[in-house]
């Protein structure tokens, strides 16, 4: 924890003394909700001192909750201060102590004021992060209550935001209607102005600027009623940059004149600081070159100390502007180039970029662990070498050679067995998520957007992030249950279903007497055999396509899974592989065969993989069967 709450309002800083009764008294109640305790500290919660001594008796008295909440509202007064890496860190800790208390508003609430405040610093893929786990946990609530609403309406319109920044208007301007729609339901007047003021930023940016006007109106309506300073201010702003577009430069001033104080006392520097650049820009249209240098500069420094992209960015291209109109074109470039770079910058978030960092970081996360672990098992080994040479006489330091030596030795059958595994993990994972099929995948969801079916889009993306993850999730585990297994399997069949234009008819049916949560199995283990069946089998086939898993008792000590297809047929298969001019080698099925063998050591009985031919009543290929024993005890 920084030094912030080091000094945290006590008695006698100036606390009134009601505000200290009604601290000890949330303290020792410990409403739950965050709407009780916003209730209650309503009117105290702008002012930061209080803040502080609130959240410094909720610690004293074990209260996670009150103090959670205390640190949420003082990460959201930094933010707004631009001070976002305290913001951060002040959201993290309430995070925290949100999980530790398993409250899921305050959960939700954090996860998401965390998304806000890495979209104002342009960190697309850690704000999509945050606000896609908080849209998720709060959409699981049964029957939620108006804040969990309210956070699934700050969930979408910062996904929205997110579309905004990666300039997928239409996509954003559905997520902020969405969003709008649910304020409306719970009249919430804050919400509208910001789900209007975004609709507003998306149609100014596709050249609708009447439509965009309307937007930005009706937010500084909503702004006005509920006397938000900052919302006036961001309305304004807006307003004025449309003029400007319209080339009304002198209405334009009329608005932004005033807000050159009133944003820098605000301290959001992010708008303050293209509030000095439009004023800088209306100046340029009136030819004041001069005044235009000076609000251009002083908004462009804000940017760069606070290390705003996009407000750099807005500066440097208002600047090359500028000198065109002066006519020092060579300094007009040297903006113009400062600001393509910024551009090519901070537009390079893309979906696909997202989900490589991912994997990348998570693979250079498991390559880092596993060189820590062996440089320390390493350590250890020279360490105790050392100390028998030193300490064990010559009729001992025989004795202690001999076990030394049996010990790497046996430490190096136990190495060469662990890298083994690692070997066949990392085989597995690369089998699981080769470039192919991500960036097919990716492709096949982009031809949704392309065509405008934007809900089947969001509803493959989603089932693709979730296999994206648990698959992750499952190459870091020896085994899992059956029942995650299914799941993983699922969702698999599902995004390459996209490929097959949904014709393929995928079911998995499990006996009822087999409790699939109590079964494990090696993790990744079914999905060789399906992509076998999906490309060896069900491709080259035309008419009815079908893929079933069974799941079925085979004797006390295994249970039965087997996979049948009625493609092709493995002859078939074999002559079409030969034809094709790009041969693809099935080694997941052999990775798995490893795999399996490994995890039989453990148990008594023994796993077994058969691969049965399927023909029809006239001698016709008709499918496969693929059946893997797998031992329960």
């Amino acid at each position: 924890m920084f030094a912030l709450l080091t000094s945290i309002g006590s008695k006698g800083q100036d606390i009134p003394d009601n505000f200290e009764e009604k601290a000890e008294t949330l303290a020792q109640l410990r409403p739950k909700t965050y709407e009780s305790i916003d209730k209650e500290l309503d009117e105290e919660k702008r002012d930061t001192t209080l803040l502080r001594y609130f959240a410094a008796i909720s610690k004293e008295n074990d209260y996670l909750e009150g103090e959670a909440y205390a640190l949420n509202q003082l990460g959201m007064k930094y933010r707004n201060y631009s001070q976002y890496e305290k913001s951060v860190q002040l959201h993290e800790q309430a995070l925290s102590l949100s999980e530790k208390a398993n409250n899921t508003e305050m959960r939700v609430l954090s996860l998401n004021m965390l998304g806000v405040v890495y979209r104002r610093t342009d960190a697309i893929k850690t704000a999509l992060d945050y606000h896609q786990k908080a849209l998720e946990l709060a959409e699981q609530v049964e029957n939620p209550s108006n804040h969990i609403k309210r956070s699934i309406n700050v969930a979408l319109n910062g996904i929205g935001n997110l579309y905004q920044t990666l300039e997928q208007y239409d996509l954003a301007i559905i997520q902020f209607r969405r969003a709008l729609k649910l304020e409306e339901e719970l009249g919430n007047k804050l919400g509208l102005a910001i789900n209007h003021q975004n609709i507003g930023h998306c149609l100014e940016e596709k050249g609708d600027l009447e439509a965009a006007l309307e937007n930005y109106r009706k937010s500084l309506a909503y702004n006005e009623e509920i006397n938000s300073d900052i919302g006036r201010v961001i309305c304004k702003n807006s307003l004025a940059q449309i003029y400007l577009k319209q080339d009304m430069p002198y209405a334009a001033l009329v608005l932004l004149e005033p807000l050159h104080d009133e944003s820098k006392r605000i301290g959001d520097y992010f708008i303050a600081s293209s509030v000095f650049i439009n004023t800088g820009w209306a100046h340029t249209k009136l030819g004041n070159y001069e005044k235009a240098h000076d609000f251009i500069s002083e908004g462009l420094e804000m940017a760069q100390t606070r290390n705003l992209p996009s407000s750099i960015l807005y500066g440097y291209q208002k600047m090359s502007e500028l000198e065109n109109a002066r006519g020092d074109y060579k300094k007009a470039y040297e903006f113009y180039k400062k600001a393509d770079e910024y551009d090519a910058e901070i537009s390079s978030a893309t979906n696909l970029r997202y989900m490589n960092d991912i994997i990348v970081r998570y693979e250079a996360d498991k390559k880092n662990n596993q060189i820590a672990v062996l440089a320390k098992e390493n350590e250890i080994v020279r360490l105790r070498l050392k100390k028998n040479q030193t300490t064990l006489l010559v009729s001992a330091l025989i004795v202690g050679l001999i076990s030394s030596i049996l010990y790497i030795l046996y430490r190096q059958y136990q190495s060469k067995n662990e890298k083994r595994v690692l070997t066949l993990e990392q085989k597995m994972l690369r089998s699981q998520m080769n470039p192919h099929f991500l960036f097919n995948s990716l492709n096949s969801i982009k031809l949704y957007i392309i065509n405008n079916e934007q809900k089947n889009a969001v509803h493959y993306l989603n089932k693709f992030s979730k296999l994206v993850r648990k698959i992750l999730e499952a190459s870091s585990q020896r085994e899992i249950s059956l029942a995650e297994e299914l799941e993983t399997v699922e969702l698999y069949m599902n995004i390459e279903n996209i490929r097959f234009s949904n014709e393929i008819d995928f079911s998995i049916n499990v006996d009822k007497d087999i409790y699939i949560d109590n079964i494990k199995i090696p993790s990744l283990t079914l999905q060789p055999f399906l992509e076998n069946s999906l490309w060896h089998g069900l491709s080259p086939k035309e008419g009815d396509k079908k893929i079933q898993v069974r799941v079925k008792r085979k004797d006390q000590g295994h249970v039965t899974i087997e996979i049948i297809d009625n493609g092709v047929g493995r002859t078939m298969a074999e002559a079409n592989k030969e034809n094709r001019v790009l041969k693809r080698k099935s080694v997941g099925i052999h990775i798995t065969k490893e795999r399996l063998a490994n995890f039989s050591k453990d148990y008594q009985n023994k796993f077994d993989v058969d691969i049965v031919d399927l023909f029809d009543e006239n001698g016709n290929p008709n499918g496969t069967k693929v059946i893997l024993d797998i031992p329960t005890i």
